[in-house]
């Protein structure tokens, strides 16, 4: 497979666009003004932004309705979802396919920030992170925002008991090859730009700043049952079971609705907790070439 297809799991995965777009959280509203301070773009008026990996545009809806009235492009690659996005119509909002490693559409150097919500550990490798580097101004800043439920935390997160840890313990046995923000190796290749090997007359060429910026908020919403469950199957390796499978999965989720812990308020709504999670690094402008003399 090629760097530019989309991985396999996110292409099956995520078929069912619609269902992603309906049961998909939004972003707080706090989250995303932090950030957006953050990327140097909070206030400035008509501020070239790009959504990568824009999804069904959940991000994107809400950039577009920022008073800031900024220009948009949605970079998606998967067909059905980039439909999605495209029939929301979005004001100042141009949809392209491309992938994080082929922005063909986007011209060197023409945005102040990239945004990857909900999707930079699909495809946080170096190829990337170059491509992504091109598109952004000198001094521009890349921002990473993810919104985390409890259920689908790292494991080094403390999450509520309850229905939310016994999901989070079902989740961590679907522990395949698939890229995964819980993981948490998708950092590695902000380290791994800084790495020289004389042996093999690589040099370290860093292309982003480090530390990363860091910060979070946390988030608790109420869902019907139903609802959950539609939200948990927007999963991408839970969209893709079926049958006796999924019945084990619906079993699990219907047993840990019962346990100790789980919250319900008086409409008998379900209590999910998470936390948004943000990052964000300024781009390194290269050094101009010196003359000879």
């Amino acid at each position: 497979m090629s760097k530019s297809n989309i991985a396999q799991a996110a292409q099956s995965g995520f078929a069912p666009a619609a269902a992603y777009d309906t049961h998909r959280p939004t972003y707080p509203a706090e989250a995303v003004e932090q950030l957006l301070q953050n990327l140097e773009v909070s206030g400035v008026k008509g501020a070239k932004i790009a959504d990568l990996a824009a999804g069904t545009g959940k991000f994107t809806e809400i950039l577009a309705s920022r008073p800031e009235e900024f220009e948009l492009v949605g970079i998606e690659p998967h067909d059905g979802m980039r439909g999605q996005l495209e029939q929301k119509n979005l004001p100042r909002v141009r949809v392209v396919k491309g992938t994080a490693d082929s922005m063909s559409d986007v011209a060197d150097e023409s945005l102040d920030a990239v945004v990857a919500a909900q999707s930079f550990h699909w495809f946080s490798n170096m190829d990337a992170l170059k491509e992504i580097a091109r598109v952004i101004k000198p001094a521009g800043v890349f921002g990473l925002i993810w919104n985390i439920d409890d259920y689908n935390a790292p494991k080094s997160w403390t999450v509520h008991s309850g229905w939310e840890q016994s999901m989070k313990d079902l989740v961590w046995t679907f522990d395949d090859d698939s890229p995964r923000f819980r993981h948490e190796k998708w950092k590695q290749v902000f380290d791994d730009q800084n790495a020289s090997n004389p042996l093999t007359l690589h040099f370290a060429n860093p292309l982003f700043g480090l530390p990363l910026g860091e910060d979070s908020v946390e988030f608790t919403t109420w869902l019907s049952k139903e609802d959950l469950w539609g939200r948990l199957r927007t999963l991408s390796y839970l969209a893709v079971l079926e049958g006796e499978e999924l019945e084990k999965i619906r079993n699990t989720f219907e047993e840990g609705l019962k346990a100790e812990g789980t919250e319900r308020d008086e409409d008998g709504r379900v209590a999910v907790h998470g936390r948004t999670v943000f990052f964000w690094t300024s781009k390194i402008p290269a050094e101009p070439l010196r003359s000879g003399g």
